[in-house]
């Protein structure tokens, strides 16, 4: 009912066939089980026991807008000095084209002070990553381990974002002193 993720746990699991010991989908590999689609339906396992008791996971609320906290990125060298002040002043929105991987944003482009692109780094959780595009690209639980476009930033807490609906308007501002 609220956000766009969920889970749902089953006695006995889920039976699919293990890849590396995971019975996951992993979205940028390819590895594991195919992502569900509608109409799937899902093998279960044996119960190892009685049915729990019905449980419910409190959610906080997905804000329609929330406000995001951004610190300075291991590349920020490589964007004009006005792209972070530019980051934290315009509002963005959460594309459609988001996923458990990470959630595009579309509004003011970022500009680059340094054309080009760098050699593969590490990313963490949170990186806000610019593409060509100029459009920030901030990472979630899925996300790769390396890429090649510069972070202007890292988000704080990324938990609300990986909620977020396409459309939820973002803001950014920096950490609190």
């Amino acid at each position: 009912r609220a956000g766009v993720r969920t889970w749902l746990a089953v006695s006995g699991g889920i039976a699919v066939e293990p890849v590396l010991g995971s019975r996951a989908t992993d979205t940028l590999s390819g590895l594991g089980p195919p992502p569900l689609r509608d109409g799937d339906r899902l093998p279960l396992g044996t119960p190892a026991g009685p049915p729990a008791p019905v449980d419910l996971a409190v959610t906080r609320p997905v804000p329609e807008e929330m406000r995001l906290t951004v610190r300075p990125g291991p590349r920020q060298d490589w964007f004009t000095p006005e792209a972070l002040e530019l980051l934290c002043r315009d509002a963005y929105t959460v594309s459609p084209d988001s996923n458990r991987v990470g959630a595009r944003l579309a509004g003011a482009a970022l500009p680059r002070a340094v054309a080009g692109e760098l050699p593969s780094e590490g990313l963490v959780l949170g990186a806000v990553q610019v593409p060509p595009s100029g459009q920030p690209l901030v990472f979630l639980a899925d996300h790769p381990t390396t890429g090649g476009y510069p972070v202007i930033g890292v988000v704080d807490d990324v938990t609300p974002l990986a909620q977020a609906r396409p459309g939820t308007t973002v803001t950014f501002h920096g950490p609190q002193r």
